[in-house]
Order: C-alpha cells, then sequence, then structure tokens
C-alpha cells in the first residue's frame, strides 16, 4: 500500500514511551546510555521517517516496541530455531528492522534472517536509528513488493521438500528462490493494509515460501475486530476503509490456503481491544482490536 493513502498528522512526541525492557533495549543497541538523549534520539528519527513514509506505526513509536516477542507464538519460533538450528526467519513488511533486531539478540543467527520491505529508506533508516550498519548488523534486506510475480510469484503449499537446497540469503535479488526454505515468517501490521482479495493473494504467497517441515510457521499481528468487515481508518485520507477479519474467519482463510495440497495446519488467534493514544482526533474513540495470530503446518 503506498504511503501516500495515509494523513500526514502532526507528531506528538507525549505518545513516546518506553517501559524498563524496552528502554534496556535500545540503550544496549544504540549505546545511548541516557534516558534525554536517548528520546531525542528516537524522536528526531521518528521526524525523519514520518517524512518518507507517514505510517500510523511510526508516528505511534511502534518501533521502539519489543512486538515480536510479546506474540504468543514467539516461544515457539525460538524453540523452533534450537530444534533446526538451520532455519530461516523471513520478516515481510520489515520496516527499520527492529522485530529481527530482537530476535537477533534473543538468539536467531543473523545468517539465517531476512527482511524485506516495499520501502528500502525505511530499512536504512534503521540503521541509523539502531547505530549500527551492514557491517555489524548482517541481516539481508531485500526490497520487493509482495505482489508482483518478479519478487514473489504464487505456487501452491509444498507437501514434498523442495527440488534445490536453500539459497545463500546474501545472494537474493527476489524471494522466488526461498519458495519451500522459510521455516518461519513473522508478518505484523501488514496484512490490514489491504483489501479482502489482496489479503487472500498474500496469504497463499506466504503459504508458498513456508517449508514443507511440520512446525514451519507464519505469525504476526495486525487489526482485527470480532465482526469480519470493512471498517472505517481514522488515519486514511478520504474516509478509507481497512478491511479486519475475526478470529474464525482468519482460520478459514488459512485452511483453505494450505487444503489445496492437502496440508493440515494449526491455526490461532486472540483478539484483544486495546486503547490507541496515537488515534487521530476525528477517530471515534480511542480504541482499537488487536488481534495476534499464528499458522502452523502439522
Amino acid at each position: 500500500m503506498a504511503s501516500s493513502e495515509y494523513k500526514s498528522l502532526s507528531l506528538d512526541e507525549h505518545v513516546y514511551s518506553l517501559d524498563a525492557e524496552e528502554s534496556e533495549f535500545l540503550k544496549q543497541w544504540t549505546g545511548i546510555s541516557d534516558d534525554a538523549e536517548l528520546k531525542n534520539h528516537i524522536l528526531t528519527k521518528q521526524r525523519e521517517a514520518y517524512a518518507v513514509a507517514p505510517y500510523p506505526c511510526i508516528r505511534g513509536f511502534g518501533f521502539t516496541k519489543l512486538k515480536i516477542s510479546r506474540l504468543f507464538p514467539y516461544k515457539q519460533l525460538l524453540q523452533l530455531q534450537r530444534e533446526k538450528p538451520k532455519a530461516i526467519l523471513l520478516d515481510i513488511g520489515c520496516c527499520f528492522g527492529n522485530d529481527i533486531r530482537k530476535a537477533v539478540a534473543d538468539g536467531w543467527p543473523a545468517s539465517q534472517a531476512l527482511g524485506t520491505d516495499i520501502e528500502k529508506e525505511l530499512w536504512d533508516i534503521g540503521y541509523t536509528i539502531y547505530k549500527d550498519s551492514p557491517e555489524t548488523f548482517p541481516v539481508p534486506f531485500i526490497v520487493g513488493d509482495a505482489f508482483s510475480p518478479s519478487h514473489l510469484d504464487v505456487i501452491a503449499p509444498w507437501a514434498a521438500p523442495p527440488s534445490s537446497p536453500a539459497p545463500d540469503l546474501k545472494t537474493l535479488t527476489s524471494l522466488n528462490p526461498l519458495r519451500g526454505h522459510v521455516s518461519a515468517i513473522h508478518a505484523s501490521s501488514l496484512f490490514h493494509l489491504f483489501t479482502e482479495e489482496d489479503q487472500a493473494r498474500l496469504a497463499a504467497r506466504l503459504a508458498g515460501l513456508l517449508s514443507h517441515e511440520s512446525g514451519s510457521m507464519i505469525f504476526g499481528q495486525h487489526v482485527g475486530q470480532p465482526v469480519t468487515g470493512n471498517r472505517v481508518d481514522p488515519f486514511k485520507s478520504g474516509g478509507g476503509t481497512m478491511f479486519c477479519y475475526n478470529p474464525e474467519d482468519w482460520e478459514k482463510l488459512w485452511e483453505g490456503v494450505f487444503s489445496q495440497s492437502g496440508v493440515k495446519v494449526a491455526v490461532r488467534g486472540e483478539l484483544n481491544e486495546v486503547p490507541r493514544e496515537d488515534q487521530p482526533p476525528e477517530a471515534e474513540g480511542k480504541q482499537s482490536w488487536r488481534f495476534t495470530w499464528s499458522v502452523t503446518r502439522l
């Protein structure tokens, strides 16, 4: 989705808030130990990034949150890596790369992780946020549109291993050579950007990336709601809408995607109502529904 569809709203530094764990993580990664200096650094980088892409997650300091580690599938992800040391982790819609950095900090090998997004400039800003570089943080990044066949073409879920070996992640220019080789895919704040039809198309593409092995997983978090359908998105220009799933219909979507290859999956979902202090003034209320989910091959 083009960032131009979103309103460029004024930034509010009062939304900035770090808990102890988030503060410690950012201090260790950036080398900035002073609270005031760290806040000034984050505010500066937020302004820089918001000028590039006025996404709500940037305005709301989502990149300072340890989101991936607070999702219920995260323990399963780390256990997967312990059991399969060569497992590949893909973060799609990775933005600055904050979630990959957290996974690497918690033990996922940088050589077995990969980020992809349609906005390369945001990934590059990530180096300046976290004060690292491609040399000190050697996780590869591929820029590309997940709906472009040249980047990620659709293929049926794998019922058997691919005939080709897993590629060297550093040599990739698209995701296509990875089809059938990815053990874990993290996709947060992504699906709700698209229409119902495009969410189904994206699910099919991600399913084709996933390894045939039992335990391979796709997981993430995005906006949901109790009744599947469109809702007004207060962050979009011109009264735009967002298509949101409930857990029951989300399960049906993924079961349908994998059933074409006779593959069984376990789909879990948790829908929670949460406050959103970064909502624009015209929004109806300050609440939103946060949907955390996982899809695991059996």
